[in-house]
């Protein structure tokens, strides 16, 4: 038997030690869910719904319980794990009320004695791999359009967020979702890739590119349906007819909510040189007020990293930077305390060919750089592997339109960041993704259609 331990990533800590699955285990699991996927999937659609109906009054009625749970293992303030539960509730909502009309079987023509239909069947088994810094937002937006399609999950939560993968286990098995249909899978990432080599019918996984492409490849090999959640390089162009000081707010915000945690984080800052000096000087007046400390703490804005093994990829792209003409205008460092603390960081005089501005950072850390002209913001931008999300802060919604048009990102934000929505889909683009989640398409995602082709007699 082989055990893993779950660390407090603000103080050292070890909360819990728990029994890791094996790659036999993992197989043994995969046939309970194909016995408890049929019975399942043979349950009426508005049952389905239901249990998830009362998973949403679990969640809401835990929330405290829960919010403290995320923050002990992943370090996010207690304040943010928090919205993330209730942005929770929104989401599940949104999937209660759309479910039923995007699951329904389709007549398409009527002529004659023809009649064509389609009808969405449930993939079957899918496996859901899972991500520690949103564990609830990234989770549900696969398990819950999945349950609710009539599919069983394999869920394997991060390592880093294990003990609130369990908690949403038992909220959902409460609420009358069978043990054989949602089965929690333990472990770290040999498990993962386990996982990934399973005979499923459906793989979708949230995590970094490099892991991405290797869940990708073992999906070919098996010709198995794959869905990749992963990075982001997420622009932001601030135009020369805003008001600097808003501007720097919002981005400021995007860029290190979470300890900027997140693939949608604002990333790189391209700012229009007329305004470049106002704007810089109120965003770091505006990161000089975040307060860092006790993720329990309900005034603490960035808590520790997850990871301790961030802190060193910050180190490196800092250095990177300074070496290649950077300015550090705030932080640079590790913070001298215990616990996975980096102080929030912003770089000026930066340049596309900085590590900074090229490779995911997953910090509190922003590069800023200056352009001359709007074009030279939209070459700016498209300089990347990824595609996730890009946004342009201007007064003009007609100048945002045709410079937003131009970048090639699976969401654009006008005057605001990191912002994603239950009703729009969420896809990426290049390293940072396949297929997406959410919307109406996101409940589809979860099924293959069946075309029916029916002929009246005589």
């Amino acid at each position: 038997m082989s055990t893993f331990s779950i660390e407090n990533p603000a103080t050292g800590a070890t909360l819990r030690t728990l029994e890791a699955d094996s790659p036999e285990s993992v197989k043994t699991k995969l046939a309970r869910a194909r016995a408890g996927q049929s019975a399942w999937r043979a349950r009426p659609l508005r049952e389905r719904i239901e249990a998830i109906r009362r998973f949403r009054g679990a969640i809401e009625r835990d929330k405290e319980r829960l919010a403290a749970i995320t923050t002990s293992e992943v370090g996010k303030p207690i304040a943010q794990s928090r919205n993330e539960l209730n942005g929770l509730l929104g989401r599940v909502d949104f999937f209660l009320a759309e479910s039923e009309r995007t699951l329904a079987r389709e007549e398409v023509m009527a002529d004659g004695g023809m009649v064509e239909l389609i009808e969405h069947e449930p993939l079957g088994v899918v496996a859901n791999i899972s991500a520690w810094n949103y564990p609830y937002f990234v989770g549900s937006n696969v398990f819950v359009p999945a349950l609710i399609a009539g599919n069983a999950v394999l869920y394997k939560p991060s390592e880093h967020a294990t003990l609130t993968g369990l908690a949403l286990a038992e909220a959902l098995h409460a609420s009358g979702v069978p043990e054989d249909v949602f089965i929690p899978i333990l472990g770290a990432g040999a498990i993962g890739a386990a996982v990934s080599d399973l005979p499923v019918d459906g793989i979708f996984f949230t995590g970094s590119y490099a892991t991405g492409r290797k869940v990708a490849e073992a999906a070919g090999r098996s010709m198995t349906r794959v869905q990749l959640e992963l990075g982001g390089k997420d622009p932001v162009y601030i135009a020369d007819d805003v008001d600097p000081k808003a501007a720097a707010a919002g981005t400021a915000d995007g860029a290190f909510y979470n300890a900027g945690q997140s693939c949608c984080a604002v990333e790189r800052i391209y700012v229009h040189e007329a305004i470049a000096d106002r704007f810089i000087e109120a965003f770091i007046e505006e990161v000089r007020g975040f307060k860092v400390g006790d993720p329990t703490d309900d005034t603490t804005y960035i808590g520790p990293l997850t990871r301790g093994a961030q802190l060193a990829v910050l180190e490196a792209q800092i250095a990177d930077a300074k070496q290649k003409g950077a300015t550090v205008a705030l932080g640079g460092a590790r913070l001298a305390r215990p616990g996975h603390y980096f102080a929030p960081t912003v770089l000026t005089g930066v340049n596309g060919t900085m590590s900074v501005m090229r490779e995911e950072s997953f910090g509190p850390i922003i590069g800023i750089q200056r352009v001359k002209d709007d074009e030279q913001a939209v070459a700016a931008m498209n300089d990347t592997e990824y595609g996730l999300t890009a946004g342009v802060y201007t007064k003009d919604r007609a100048r945002a339109e045709r410079i937003l048009s131009r970048v090639d990102a699976g969401s654009a934000y006008w005057n605001c960041c990191d912002r994603v929505s239950p009703r729009l889909p969420w896809s990426g683009r290049r390293h940072s993704g396949l297929g997406l989640t959410l919307s109406r398409y996101g409940i589809l995602a979860f099924t293959k259609p069946k075309a029916w082709h029916l002929r009246s007699p005589g």
